[in-house]
Order: structure tokens, then sequence, then C-alpha cells
């Protein structure tokens, strides 16, 4: 028979230490949280979660930020949880972490194990938020902010004269103007994913919610306009960074990615954008997610972040500017309750044309994370193979 470790019995302390009467969560001491970003959440959170920080000195004692490629998080954590030593709090993280995550079990399951201290999703989330939350973040990621994302496409007026109007006289285009043409790998990019998932609508195939059996058209399409796209960059920011230096005409974009690398000046003020026959929005989430295997003292403090950052002073801040537009997930965050710069800057980078696409364009759910994390890997074995960065 073993003994339990010195570890073990300050762990159980710990846990029991977290909880008073009544189950609540409750803590003894401040805790320091090391936050990792892998989907660039910090520049929409960092500001209210600071906040939050410093107005509980009794929960919070310092905060650690980090960041990382989405694709690795997955295999760093679960290594960390196999050798006990999981030195990660609180994860942000899109769509490619948190599919990974729930599929090997890495989560905690805050919306069943921490109910109490979280508001319920039917009364905050706004209704596509919360169709997100349902059937993305299912019990393990808290949704914290949302756009209807993409896809979208930007280009350089001054370059492409006649735009696209249908995925036929785009793959044409592609395929006529060989380089000029790219997009993201798609694990690791808000705009790649999107597009991704929207083809099989734009193009009406079989089941655009089966990557493996309903994508026939889609994967074609895919391979053919591959024959004019000589690499795809491992992140959006690459994408952004050559059409504002000239090196591409036409990148797949979102709402926030239009508008954010214009206010940077990464891209050109005047870069303008279009959408596809048949477009429908597929959304974008980003999530609060706590790994298992975190210490049980710092839940009361992990918990009452994550419900903070569902309140409207926090959600207002996520209107930032423009990166995750419009980026509030929860009901009636208006532009007018943000901050002055957030409104100053959409005033003069948002696009009047977003509104009436927003509400005339339909939404379809993202892919269930199994399905999504086949089509991420299907995209590298079958498109991306052969087009990694040039040497």
């Amino acid at each position: 028979m073993t003994h339990p470790t010195r570890r073990t019995v300050m762990a159980g302390a710990a846990g029991l230490a977290a909880l008073k009467a009544g189950g609540a969560l409750a803590q003894s001491a401040p805790v320091a949280l090391n936050i990792i970003d892998v989907a660039g959440n910090l520049q929409l959170t960092q500001a209210a979660i600071e906040k939050f920080a410093k107005d509980n000195p009794k929960l919070i004692s310092r905060l650690n930020f980090s960041r990382a490629p989405s694709p690795e998080l997955p295999a760093k954590l679960k290594a960390q949880q196999q050798a006990n030593r999981v030195d990660i709090d609180l994860v942000l993280t899109g769509p490619g972490a948190m599919s990974d995550g729930i599929q090997q079990g890495l989560w905690v399951d805050v919306w069943k194990s921490h109910a109490k201290d979280l508001p319920k999703p039917e009364e905050v989330y706004h209704e596509q938020a919360l169709m997100m939350q349902r059937n993305f973040g299912q019990n393990e990621g808290v949704a914290v902010v949302y756009s209807p994302s993409g896809p979208l496409f930007e280009y350089a007026p001054e370059r492409l004269k006649t735009v696209p109007k249908t995925a036929e006289e785009l793959l044409a285009y592609v395929k006529q103007n060989p380089k000029r043409f790219t997009y993201a790998r798609p694990v690791n990019s808000g705009p790649g994913w999107t597009w991704l998932m929207g083809l099989p609508y734009i193009l009406g195939d079989a089941d655009p919610t089966d990557p493996i059996k309903g994508w026939d058209k889609s994967w074609a399409y895919l391979k053919e306009l591959g024959t004019g796209v000589d690499y795809y960059p491992g992140g959006t920011a690459a994408t952004m960074k050559e059409l504002g230096e000239g090196t591409r005409d036409v990148i797949v974009s979102t709402l926030g990615w239009d508008i954010n690398p214009r206010v940077l000046g990464i891209v050109p003020k005047e870069a303008k954008v279009f959408v596809l026959a048949n477009t429908h929005w597929i959304p974008d989430t980003q999530f609060m997610c706590i790994p298992k295997g975190v210490p049980a003292d710092k839940l009361p403090a992990l918990v009452a972040l994550m419900a903070y950052m569902l309140k409207p002073e926090a959600q207002a801040v996520t209107y930032d500017k423009g990166y995750f537009y419009p980026g509030p997930a929860i009901k009636g965050v208006t532009l007018a309750m943000a901050p002055q710069e957030s409104r100053d800057i959409l005033a003069e980078y948002g696009r009047p044309e977003y509104d009436g696409l927003i509400t005339s364009l339909p939404t379809r759910p993202p892919l269930t994370p199994e399905r999504l994390v086949a089509a991420f890997r299907r995209w590298d074995q079958e498109i991306g193979v052969g087009h990694g960065a040039p040497q």
C-alpha cells in the first residue's frame, strides 16, 4: 500500500479550503495566476483581467501572462498533466486548442462543477454566442468574446480591379494570377478556420457539417485553388503583412482581421473587402478554459474571474480596436458603452456595410470539436502538404 505524498495531502487540504458551506467556492489566501493566450485574446481581455485582479487583492496576488501557438498547447498540457505538474491555470483559446482539449479531456467541466458560481448561460449570452457556447464550448469552455467572423476576402483595390463574386470566379482569378492569393493554415488562423468551414455552404456541398463524407466539392475545390498558391502561412498576421507589403493582392479575412490591421497600419486603410455568393457566417468565439490538474486553491479566483468577465463592464472593453468585431458575447453591450478610444477607432475604420451583412447573411454553427479536428487534420494532410513556408 502506498502512502500519500506530501503533495497529495497538501492538494487535499487546499481542496477543503476551497470549499465553504453550501458548496460555493471560498479562498484562504491570494494566489498567483498563470494565464496563457493561444488566440490573441489578451488584446481584448487583458485590461479587464488586470482590473479584476487589482480590485480583488484577496483573491489574486499576481498575474503572469504568456502566449503560445495554438497547435502546440494541447500536447504541452497533456505532458504536464501526466507528470502531475500543471503550471498553466487559465487558457484563453479559440477553436483549435479548445477542440483538441475537449477531445483529450484536458479541461475542467466548469459549467457543471462550478455552476453555482457562474451566471446561467441563457440569461447572459446573446443568441448567437449562446449557440456557440452550447454547440462548441460545451461544459468546458466559457465563451468570453464573439464575432460573426467570416469568411471575408480582403484586397488591395489598386491591384484587384475585377472583384470575384462567386467561388468559380475566385478560382479562376487565383489560377490566372498565381502567388497573388493565400490564406493561413486553418488550425492556427481565424480567417483560415472560417474559410474552411464556410466553403461547403458557398459550394452547396452534400453535408457542410461532415468534413469527411460531405465535403467532396470543397476538398476538390481547395486542391485546385492550391495550384495557384505558393505557400500557406502559419498564422493570419503573416498574410496581413504580405497584403500590406504588396506581396499579395487578395487574402482571406474576417470582420476583426479586416479592421484591426488597418488600425495598426499593417494593412493600408484603403483596403477593401468582399463576400462570395452564398456566404454563410461561421462565427468565431474565444473561450476561457481551466486545465485539469490546476491546484484546488486557485479555483475560487479562477471561477470568480470567469464570472466577472461576463459582466457588461468587462465585455464593453472587448470592442477594443476592432480585433474581434464586434466582441461582446453577452446581451445588451453596445458600442456606446465601450471606451472612447474604441468608439473613435470604429467610427474611422469600421465599415458601414458590416451591420447589413451581419443581419442579412445566415449564420451556421462551426463543426463539432471532433469533426473540426478531423477537418484540420485532413486539410494539413491533403491541402497544406507541400506548401510550407518558402526557404
